[in-house]
């Protein structure tokens, strides 16, 4: 299994309008025929401690089946249509893999 985690920073001008339409578009990625598994969320309510970076404003985990499952998903057109369509909305994206 590995486990791929990204997260985004928003530009803070953003409409609500883009920012629901963003998170849309993070929804389709669901759809990849590599992907087992989805979750994606703002930052938690879970209180401030010192270990807790909550600045980032959408959370995006895939789970994949292996390494190979998750090098589809990134040419998948889904993920190129996304990346292309909603790169301006960012400043920042972070990613952690994991297996």
């Amino acid at each position: 299994m590995l486990v791929h985690t990204v997260y985004f920073w928003l530009k803070p001008e953003l409409t609500p309008a883009q920012r629901a339409a963003f998170r849309s578009g993070v929804e389709t990625l669901a759809n990849i025929k590599a992907v087992e598994k989805t979750y994606i969320g703002k930052p938690a309510a879970t209180g401030k401690r010192p270990i807790i970076d909550d600045s980032y404003d959408i959370g995006l985990t895939v789970i994949c089946q292996d390494t190979a499952a998750e090098k589809a998903y990134q040419i998948d057109p889904i993920h190129l249509a996304f990346v292309a369509n909603f790169k301006a909305f960012w400043n920042r994206v972070q990613i952690y893999d994991a297996d």
